[in-house]
């Protein structure tokens, strides 16, 4: 399968695995990013789908951008490869966690840096939000010429230069109209924690020590008193641990895998 009603798919692992997982990239990065989670000798037996949101990347942008939407989708996606579990980065993890809130999923969720608030949210997409109302989409092209030199340091130094070439196939006016979405969708829920515990889906939210995606003390005093939510933080790294310790975020699938069978 390399196309869904739009969105990009690729494949990893053997067809005939009896696990599959979904995998949901950030915003601005495409599939290219879950190369290293999917090379993980641990999930060699695993069916991996990786998909890029659409808009991102150098994919054409949805006409319906609400972060409901993607999720609908998603699910969709989810159940045409049949996907025990989902896992989301970034981005990817809202709507993974939108996909269990609107019952779009119902499996165990991966959820690598979500933001629950807008001040959760890293300080760029918040600050170019804000820029773009007087700039327009200017800001968003002066980001994309310096994204390599951004995450530099934050991904493995082997990979940097293909996952700066996926970041920089983004349109600039793209941006501006999906990150005022996502700004939206967070003001219109203020806090998400509560909407994943009421979800009932178990889930391992995971940041890494050093990320840039921060959870309020409201917040994580709510996902740690839900008892389907685990909380797990990734010494030694920042808001790229999917890059630099796939074998970790391998681990917590295999989690989320044995929780899927078990609920079977």
């Amino acid at each position: 399968m390399d196309n869904f009603d739009g969105w990009v798919v690729r494949e990893f692992g053997p067809k005939e695995s009896e696990r599959t997982a979904l995998f949901l990239p950030g915003a601005l990065a495409s599939h290219v990013f879950i190369e290293d989670v999917a090379a993980a000798p641990s999930l060699r037996t695993v069916r991996l789908v990786a998909t890029t949101l659409p808009g991102y990347a150098g994919t054409p942008a949805p006409s319906d951008d609400r972060i409901e939407a993607y999720a609908s989708q998603a699910g969709k996606l989810a159940t045409a490869v049949g996907a025990d579990i989902v896992v989301g980065h970034s981005l990817g993890a809202n709507v993974a966690l939108e996909m269990a809130a609107a019952r779009d999923f119902s499996g165990p969720l991966v959820l690598i840096s979500p933001s629950f608030s807008r001040k959760d949210e890293s300080i760029a997409p918040r600050a170019l939000d804000k820029l773009s109302r007087v700039f327009g989409h200017l800001p968003y092209s002066l980001v994309l010429k310096l994204v390599g030199g951004m995450i530099k340091g934050a991904v493995p130094e082997k990979r940097q230069a293909a996952l700066a070439a996926e970041l920089k196939k983004n349109d600039p006016r793209s941006l501006r109209r999906l990150t005022h979405s996502v700004m939206g969708y967070y003001d219109s829920h203020g806090n998400l924690a509560p909407r994943l515990c009421d979800s009932g889906s178990r889930a391992w939210v995971v940041f890494g020590e050093k990320d840039d995606v921060k959870l309020q003390e409201d917040e994580r005093r709510q996902l740690e008193a839900c008892s389907t939510i685990t909380l797990v933080t990734i010494e030694g790294t920042g808001h790229f641990s999917l890059n630099t310790h796939p074998d970790r975020i391998a681990e917590l699938m295999l989690e989320a895998f044995s929780a899927a069978r078990d609920r079977a």
